[in-house]
């Protein structure tokens, strides 16, 4: 189906996404930090990003700054997938360049959901 890159540092989350995607059919990459996200979406422009926000080195917020501002990955499609669940955060991350948002700890069936709108998008 579709080639979605998974920018996650913790694990857990990390292996139940990729889970979840590749169950559902999709093609997924990995990347455990920001920097790492960045390179791997620019050089395998992926359908799909899902990004944490709070990672090591470059946070999330960042890397969405860098991948806005190449006009190769520019038009990438970004869902932030945070443990920031704060009033006003959805909303501040959106603010940054993020197509879509789904605060942890998630629920599987909305999880899917959201991708596959997005993809659709």
């Amino acid at each position: 189906m579709a080639s979605i890159l998974i920018v996650e540092d913790n694990p857990a989350n990390l292996k139940l996404a990729t889970m979840l995607l590749v169950k559902a059919g999709h093609g997924v990459s990995q990347a455990v930090d920001g920097e790492a996200g960045v390179r791997l979406a620019q050089e395998t422009r992926p359908d799909l990003v899902l990004l944490d926000i709070q990672m090591p080195g470059i946070d999330g917020l960042e890397a969405i700054r860098r991948l806005r501002s190449n006009p190769a990955t520019a038009q990438l499609k970004i869902i932030a997938v945070t443990a920031l669940a704060m009033k006003g955060d959805e909303e501040r991350i959106r603010a940054a360049g993020c197509d879509g948002y789904i605060a942890k700890p998630f629920h599987y069936r909305e999880f899917l959901e959201q991708v596959k709108a997005a993809l659709a998008k």
